[in-house]
């Protein structure tokens, strides 16, 4: 029993300095902590700034760009459907393409684009799960479907030029199916998500970080990736390639090139004189032509009208060959021009967006920062503001109609003065 007490003294006395130099330590690190870090700042230029406070002037100015880029694209493509609504000539079925893509860019700027304005100032997402799932969906079907368009644009345009019957024969059911097919597929892509296809922390990643991004599952990001972009990009290429190459065979092909024929072989006849001719200019270059009979005049102007005919001829013919080659290296440049300008700005607006979304699923140690994402995001809705000026500026009949719409409008005004 001694032992057995002695023992527990020893005990009782080893935990009650063990726990009174815890204590000890625990109340000399408070006390560190308070006098010296936060009474006392080590250094007092310092101030504490959050990662998402940002000057009042920066969101000024991101606020000013964002909402200039939304009421531009809103505008230009409200011009476009009222021009081809309003105006006879461009109420054709070939337009209905445009007017399809017309509406989809509308669709961006309206649905798409000021909760991306909100949520770019706000840097993080304050508006529930259920509005991020429905803005993200719009932002998918939209920017699809603005995509397909170019696409079958690319496809009517081929058959247009391939085809020389087809802009006659253009059927408005054909056409209705094409642009019902590309809302079909943009709708699937888009409602895929909200039907269950997205990655575990989804959730998550909207009530605990704050964003709000697509559904980052690998399988979902590759298959609504390669069918929005990568496919109909390998198409609208191999299209626009066989349209140039169409074209450039046309324009050399052009029914200009008979009349140099006809004068080659004028030039022809003219360059190889006869016996006759032969023989007579012979005559008039070995018998001097003093006299003034009627003979010898006729007699001598024989070869001297064959060679200003052979000249002239010679003249036309090179004129001839000279324009055909300068207008086809015109309107070579000009089809290459137009073609590059439609092909370019579309890599160039959405390449950097899709391959960030293609690979931020599939490399999970990789980082990719915000702003990055963001810029290539606001560069992608930037296409759906210069679709309608590509797409209408090249056409005589949809400078007309802005030029109406315009006049119009300033009329109007005008009158309310």
């Amino acid at each position: 029993m001694n032992k057995i007490s002695a023992n527990v003294s020893i005990l009782n006395k080893y935990l009650f300095n063990y726990s009174h130099l815890t204590s000890l330590h625990i109340n000399i690190l408070n006390a560190s902590n308070y006098d010296f870090n936060t009474t006392f700042p080590s250094n007092l230029s310092q101030v504490d700034v959050t990662p998402n406070e940002r000057s009042v002037f920066v969101l000024s100015f991101i606020s000013v760009v964002l909402g200039f880029l939304t009421l531009i694209t809103a505008t230009g493509n409200i011009f476009v459907i009222a021009a081809i609504l309003t105006d006879r000539i461009l109420r054709s079925v070939g337009n209905y393409l445009i007017l399809s893509l017309a509406v989809a860019d509308l669709m961006v700027a309206c649905l798409v684009m000021p909760l991306s304005a909100v949520y770019e100032i706000m840097r993080e997402w304050r508006m529930g799960s259920i509005l991020c799932e429905v803005w993200i969906s719009c932002d998918v079907l939209c920017c699809t479907a603005s995509i397909l368009h170019l696409l079958i644009i690319a496809v009517d345009r081929y058959r247009a030029v391939t085809r020389l019957d087809y802009v006659r024969q253009r059927n408005p059911r054909d056409i209705g199916l094409m642009i019902l097919f590309t809302w079909v597929v943009a709708i699937t892509i888009s409602l895929l998500p909200i039907f269950g296809w997205k990655d575990k922390d989804f959730r998550d990643r909207i009530v605990i970080e704050k964003k709000c991004l697509i559904s980052q599952d690998v399988a979902y990001q590759v298959f609504a990736t390669c069918s929005s972009f990568f496919f109909p990009l390998v198409v609208i290429l191999v299209l626009y390639w066989r349209i140039f190459q169409e074209a450039r065979q046309r324009i050399r092909n052009k029914p200009g090139t008979t009349i140099s024929l006809l004068v080659k072989k004028s030039y022809a006849k003219y360059s190889e004189p006869t016996t006759s001719e032969v023989t007579e200019t012979t005559k008039s270059i070995s018998t001097p032509s003093c006299s003034t009979d009627s003979n010898s005049v006729s007699y001598t102007s024989t070869p001297i009208k064959t060679k200003k005919m052979k000249d002239n001829l010679l003249r036309i013919d090179t004129f001839l060959n000279k324009q055909p080659r300068d207008l086809e290296s015109k309107r070579e440049k000009k089809a290459a021009k137009t073609l590059a300008i439609i092909t370019g700005v579309f890599i160039v607006c959405w390449m950097p967006f899709f391959i960030l979304a293609f690979t931020m699923p599939i490399c999970n140690s990789c980082y990719f920062d915000e702003r990055l994402f963001t810029t290539s995001q606001w560069l992608g809705y930037t296409n759906s503001m210069l679709n309608p000026i590509i797409y209408t500026i090249f056409s005589p009949d949809f400078r007309q109609a802005f030029k109406k719409i315009l006049c119009g409008v300033s009329q109007r005004h005008r009158t309310n003065l």
